[in-house]
């Protein structure tokens, strides 16, 4: 059972980045669906978050420049980030649960598996 990240990079500022969260071992199916993030000497934070069924939520700081979405068939989550700013500099985890929880406790709820992270840098 293996959440992998990927899509990581150099990018300068207001430019765009996919992330993707592959499964292995299991299907994406039946979860919900986190990406957090870690910016060097700060603490984990929630990015954006989808439950099986499609409903998102957001992080204020990102609301209106990323987006995340799912491919079932590929069992595959995805982040789409846009206008990038370099306070979006860290290393970004995919995280899954299994059920269908309250949009808001996307950011807070224990998850059952966690990827291993990759850096997106954002600077000129």
């Amino acid at each position: 059972v293996q959440l992998q990240a990927s899509g990581g990079g150099l990018v300068q500022p207001g430019g765009s980045l996919r992330l993707s969260c592959a499964a292995s071992g299991f299907t994406l199916d039946d979860y919900a669906i986190g990406w957090f993030r870690q910016a060097p000497g700060k603490e984990r934070e929630f990015v954006a978050g989808i439950r099986w069924r499609g409903s998102v939520h957001y992080a204020d700081s990102v609301k209106g420049r990323f987006t995340i979405s799912r491919d079932n068939a590929k069992n595959t989550v995805f982040l789409q980030m846009n206008n990038l700013k370099p306070e979006d500099t860290a290393i970004y985890y995919c995280a899954a649960r299994l059920g269908y929880p309250a949009l808001s406790a996307l950011r807070t709820m224990n998850y059952d598996y966690w990827g291993q992270g990759t850096l997106v840098t954002v600077s000129s």
